[in-house]
């Protein structure tokens, strides 16, 4: 991860399909054979809780290219107008309910969200662990209902919170 946070330190650029799949190449390069690489035809991803329900399908293989298309398109729009915090939701929570990859999309769309804030000059936020239930309740919250307040919450939340350690 931290290869992956120098990385977005160091580039201009803001979002891309070339730039996703290169932060998943980063931080994958080491675990996994297909780092950087998109699902192939017939992956599909179903992320079950621990009593087998699902709570997230990502879209189709064949959709991956035109809804990350759009979002980066959305996202260059879109840049100027609105409050980094509510950027940096959308394109993370839109980027997770597409789930390009067949791992490790949490970890890219987190570097996403950081590599978005730094950009506008916002710090970083790590999603504590102890907060997880609470991440993954705001993915569902947006995915299903299409409210992005509980991850803007959740945002304000993690910002406090370091604040406070840092004293």
């Amino acid at each position: 991860m931290d290869e992956a946070i120098r990385f977005i330190r160091g580039t201009k650029e803001h979002i891309s399909i070339k730039l996703i799949k290169q932060i998943h190449k980063i931080v994958f390069k080491n675990s996994k054979s297909f780092a950087g690489k998109f699902r192939k035809k017939g992956e599909e991803v179903v992320v079950m809780d621990n009593k087998g329900n699902v709570v997230h399908e990502g879209c189709s293989q064949l959709r991956i290219n035109h809804l990350l298309t759009e979002l980066v398109s959305w996202y260059n729009k879109n840049k100027n107008k609105y409050p980094t915090l509510l950027l940096g939701a959308v394109v993370h929570n839109q980027f997770e309910n597409i789930h390009p990859f067949a791992d490790g999309n949490g970890r890219v769309g987190r570097v996403l969200l950081n590599n978005i804030l730094i950009k506008h000059k916002l710090p970083p936020i790590n999603i504590d662990f102890k907060n997880r239930i609470e991440y993954y309740g705001t993915l569902q919250s947006y995915e299903l209902d299409k409210d992005i307040k509980p991850t803007i919450k959740l945002y304000l939340k993690e910002y406090t919170s370091f604040k406070k350690k840092m004293g």
